[in-house]
């Protein structure tokens, strides 16, 4: 809603205009649950008298409901929109409003304060530029106080306003409020915020927030909306390295071709010359159109179609940069995180990264260390669960451009995706890229693959079986491989149990360790079809995602899915080995099927009844699927 002003009745274009001149500053509220941030935002709303008459009655209705002041209006209730929120006095969601002042106009994110909404306030906060903490003034510096500090640190805001609130509880009392924002600097000074500036205030009643009041004669400094209204965000994104991602390839008609986005950072005009990554491809800008007409310079923050002066390859998720300072580029990095699902993140589990309007496939190489939030200490650790903060190495299956974080938010910063589910899980911050050896290359050998299967009189592949333990998923391929061997075919079996004897003795049955698990078999399963091998892979290989990735290492056509589907209790009938009893008693951890979960295939290519049918009617079930398919 926009300020209330005399133009709107007698000019209303003049009052468009002077809106349109404003800028616009983003912020949130953030800190701990009952900190009072949604009163704030009401309480500025009210005072600034942006709240239409009928917004007023039904809030003053729903206050005497389900509100938490009495008799009195509950300004919380203008922003906490969801039942649930007015029913527990919390925020669950992120909240946006956006209103105007005579000075500035402002979209305001009042972020959750529970510790399980962390990943709402991290969303609330990317594309923030102050963050105004609030701290209750009885309580001080609580847990979650520390945890959005940190948050703020690692997402680039600099500019903290440390609203000490709830002072009319503690008599507006001078030591107090020194007290806390003593300690608050203290653990700030560690995160890297310098630039904070501290009030004491009443969210409720309004001291210090609109104007400045007299029940605090001591603080001489400005009001809350003084502070909005006059700090200096000015970034250094005009100033910095041109960056456009490319969103879209414009081409109406035959005449012309243009690429849109939004400026990222840099300014650009006619003449200029630009870079495009990662095809490092060169020209010049001849135009810069938008629907208004052509520009004689764009700037940050502007989205316009740039025409160039020659005619290069460039598509979606390419990104165009100043030729002088180009981004750099790279398939290897580290990066913080912040994990958003309640699925723990696994090393060596491929994921979406979407960076930009980019999108690759990207996996954590390595876990280099969890951050305690609280005390910032490093730890180490093997996942990362819901709302924890890790640092890792990523490696993609393309190389990305990118700018470090800290020196661009819009070209540094990305988000992870689940590759089945399509769920944002996480996002991340780019830190540096990682300098791998560039003398490495792939060596040409003569003899290949077709030739090696050629040789053998037979068509390289691998069959991936996949089951429940005792599904019989070594057994039928133990049948297959001595009926292959007999047709004088070459082969080798990698079997679940046998290679943790030796490649995979160091690993557990955590998720992480049967992820790692998969990964290693599946690399050893590509060699040896490279080597032109029949390979019959017998793993419970519980994920879909990991038998994805064990597909994609390979071409097409040379993956078989054998998903040997036997019932639980069948197996559990069967029980070869005495693990699910074991299991059922608590004495083995982790077990597939019992305490841990089995995704089953969706489109495998070929499925065996296990209890329907004998072993040796499975093998020739397998046998001629091959037959029919011409690998043998």
């Amino acid at each position: 809603m926009a300020h209330q002003s005399d133009l709107i009745e007698t000019d209303i274009l003049k009052y468009l205009k002077t809106q349109e001149e404003k800028d616009l500053l983003r912020f949130i509220t953030c800190g701990s649950v009952d900190d009072g941030k949604s009163t704030l935002i009401g309480r500025l709303l009210y005072d600034s008298k942006l709240i239409f008459e009928d917004q007023l009655e039904a809030i003053t209705a729903d206050s005497k409901k389900v509100g938490t002041q009495g008799d009195d209006i509950d300004l919380a209730l203008l922003v906490d929109g969801l039942q649930a929120e007015r029913e527990q006095g919390i925020t669950i969601d992120v909240a946006y409003r956006f209103f105007s002042t005579e000075k500035r106009k402002f979209i305001v994110a009042d972020t959750p304060g529970h510790e399980q909404y962390t990943r709402n306030m991290a969303t609330g906060a990317s594309t923030a530029e102050v963050a105004v903490i609030l701290i209750d003034a009885r309580r001080g510096i609580l847990t979650q106080t520390r945890r959005h500090s940190f948050i703020v640190s690692l997402l680039g805001i600099k500019h903290v306003i440390l609203a000490v609130n709830k002072m009319d509880l503690v008599d507006f009392d001078q030591a107090t409020f020194e007290q806390i924002e003593q300690d608050y600097r203290a653990f700030a000074a560690e995160l890297g915020l310098n630039d904070i500036q501290a009030i004491p205030l009443s969210a409720l009643t309004g001291d210090n927030v609109f104007s400045r009041t007299d029940a605090a004669d001591w603080y001489s400094g400005p009001s809350l909306l003084e502070i909005l209204e006059t700090i200096d965000v000015t970034t250094d994104l005009a100033s910095a390295p041109f960056r456009m991602p490319v969103q879209w390839v414009n081409r109406p008609n035959l005449d012309f071709r243009g690429f849109s986005g939004t400026i990222a950072s840099g300014t650009i005009k006619p003449g200029d010359n630009v870079m495009v990554s990662p095809s490092e491809k060169a020209s010049s800008i001849k135009t810069i159109s938008t629907f208004d007409g052509d520009l004689g310079v764009a700037v940050a923050g502007q989205s316009v179609t740039l025409v160039l002066n020659d005619e290069i390859d460039i598509s979606r998720g390419d990104l165009m940069g100043d030729i002088e300072n180009s981004p750099q580029q790279t398939d290897q990095f580290a990066a913080h995180i912040l994990w958003m699902h309640e699925e723990e993140l696994l090393p060596e589990r491929q994921y979406l990264m979407k960076i930009g309007p980019k999108t690759v496939v990207a996996v954590v190489t390595e876990l280099k260390h969890e951050i305690n939030v609280n005390s910032l200490e490093h730890t180490a650790a093997k996942t990362v669960k819901l709302n924890e903060v890790a640092y890792v190495n990523f490696s993609l299956d393309h190389a990305i451009a990118y700018d470090p974080y800290k020196e661009n938010r819009e070209t540094g910063a990305f988000i992870l995706i689940d590759r089945f589910s399509n769920a944002t899980v996480g996002c991340g911050m780019i830190d540096f890229g990682l300098r791998r050896a560039t003398n490495l290359g792939w060596h040409e050998m003569d003899v290949g693959k077709a030739s090696r299967a050629k040789q053998k009189n037979q068509k390289a592949c691998t069959l991936w079986f996949t089951g429940l333990s005792g599904s019989g998923k070594s057994t039928v391929a133990n049948a297959i491989e001595k009926k292959l061997q007999a047709m004088g075919r070459h082969t080798y079996l990698l079997d679940g149990d046998n290679v943790r004897h030796g490649l995979n003795r160091d690993l557990g049955f955590t998720d992480a360790d049967r992820v790692e698990n998969v990964r290693r078999v599946a690399e050893v399963s590509a060699l040896f079809v490279d080597a032109g091998m029949i390979v019959l892979s017998s793993f419970i290989s519980p994920f879909r995602d990991e038998r994805r990735m064990a597909r994609e290492m390979l071409e097409d056509g040379e993956f078989f899915e054998v998903f040997v589907d036997t019932p639980l209790e069948v197996c559990e009938q069967r029980d070869p080995k005495g693990l699910y009893v074991k299991a059922r008693a608590g004495e083995i951890k982790n077990f597939t099927g019992i305490d841990s979960d089995y995704e089953p295939p969706i489109n495998a290519e070929i499925v065996l009844k296990s209890a329907e049918y004998g072993v040796e009617e499975l093998a020739d079930q397998v046998l001629a699927s091959l037959k029919e398919r011409g690998y043998i």
